[in-house]
């Protein structure tokens, strides 16, 4: 079954809760669309992009689905959507009730309209590459053929450091790191 990485992301409330409890539900809605085989830790992470806007708190996933990349991207929208995600009049890099970015799957490359394969900017984003690094750091990216941990390695010898900008933290709805 093919294997799925999604990275997920809130900083504002949807009608489900708070962030963690928005990205707990939707952990929970994954199960529609394939099987969880790993979930990280959740993160607070400092914001990319448009800076003046509450904190991140992120998680990496991985799934096994039937489902073809463009019928999971589908899902992952009408879930956002469910969770009061407007994509259309978003802010680029704005704040959001939820974020479901497919990262990897399995060995595609794809550029399609709305979807490119592996997601082109994971290997420059901590707050997916961290929770990534705990859930898969052995799958490789079709593009460069380095592993995940092998692409933190690298982000982390040329970035800043990364201390209060990707944050590990609990949630007493976010479940125990598995994999």
């Amino acid at each position: 079954m093919p294997l799925a990485t999604l990275s997920l992301g809130a900083n504002l409330p949807s009608p489900a809760g708070p962030p963690d409890v928005t990205l707990a539900a939707a952990l929970h809605r994954l199960a529609s669309v394939g099987k969880v085989i790993a979930s990280s830790a959740l993160y607070s992470t400092a914001p990319v992009g448009f800076t003046s806007q509450p904190r991140f708190l992120n998680a990496a996933v991985t799934l096994e689905t039937l489902h073809s990349p463009l019928s999971l991207l589908s899902s992952l929208l009408e879930i956002e959507l469910a969770f009061g995600r407007d994509r259309l009049f978003a802010i680029p890099d704005g704040p959001r009730t939820l974020d479901l970015d497919l990262v990897l799957y399995d060995d595609f490359v794809l550029s399609l309209y709305g979807l490119e394969l592996p997601h082109p900017r994971f290997a420059q984003r901590a707050f997916v590459l961290i929770p990534l690094n705990e859930v898969a750091p052995r799958l490789h990216d079709p593009r460069s053929g380095r592993t995940v941990a092998e692409i933190l390695e690298a982000f982390r010898r040329t970035t800043e450091p990364l201390d209060s900008s990707v944050v590990p933290i609990e949630s007493p709805h976010w479940p125990a790191h598995q994999s």
